[in-house]
């Protein structure tokens, strides 16, 4: 009789294991407020306060969105790989591993299954022990949901009525402008017409994209090939039908 072996997931290494959980949004957050520093002295003192081993080791998300499941991040996946039955898993707020309400109730049962405890601070503890406790946890995971969601939409109405006032709200930099010391417009670049020229000038020389783009670059003013083209093409446009209407003129 072959007895089927048991997935490397839920098998029990002995000792119960300690693996804390950390995420940030963006690389700005990761050195400031809930940054990454401070979620990991908070999984550190909870383990302390409640008796449970040192942490194995804190796996970190860094510049890695909500919006993105558990299981395609780098760090969780890994965790989720590791993690076995006896374990005990610890994050600071439920929304640093969790993406929405259904999100968590999946994650939540998959390890409850496996054997493995899930801890949040933000919620009092462990959240798996009990049918009680399991149900207080989908209750606030929904209304954490919905408020995501509410600030989702204040973000996007504020960021439309910004650049309806003509505020810069962030993203590239268009080529030939520059953004203002405070952050909140931009303006064209002094030198950007002197760069124009410059291309035409190239492009009568003789020059092809390539040269004329690997020139500028070389000269302080970093221009992509594509960008040189559609300089070019449009100069030239510009040009045909300044011609046109001078020729217009004359008739």
């Amino acid at each position: 009789m072959v007895r089927r072996k048991k997935a490397s997931g839920d098998q029990s290494t002995g000792q119960p294991r300690t693996w804390g959980y950390s995420r940030v949004s963006t690389r700005q957050q990761a050195e400031a407020g809930h940054s990454l520093e401070d979620q990991r002295l908070r999984i550190a003192a909870y383990c302390v306060a409640n008796n449970l081993p040192e942490p194995t080791e804190i796996f970190v998300d860094a510049a890695t969105s909500g919006t993105v499941g558990l299981q395609r991040r780098e760090a969780g996946k890994r965790m989720l790989d590791i993690a076995t039955r006896g374990d005990h898993i610890i994050v600071t707020k439920g929304d640093r591993l969790f993406r929405s309400a259904k999100n968590a109730l999946e994650i939540s049962e998959t390890l409850r299954a496996r054997g493995i405890a899930l801890h949040c601070q933000d919620l009092g503890g462990e959240i798996l022990n009990s049918p009680t406790s399991r149900l207080m946890f989908g209750m606030m995971m929904l209304f954490a949901t919905i408020e995501a969601e509410r600030i989702g939409e204040r973000t996007t109405a504020v960021k439309e009525t910004q650049s309806a006032l003509g505020f810069y709200i962030g993203g590239k930099v268009p080529i030939g402008y520059e953004q203002s010391a405070d952050g909140r417009s931009l303006t064209k670049s002094a030198s950007w017409e002197a760069n124009l020229a410059t291309v035409k000038g190239l492009d009568k020389e003789g020059l092809t994209i390539r040269a004329i783009a690997e020139r500028m670059t070389t000269d302080g003013c970093p221009m992509s090939r594509s960008t040189v083209y559609r300089i070019i093409t449009t100069g030239r446009k510009v040009d045909a039908v300044t011609r046109e209407e001078e020729k217009s003129k004359t008739m």
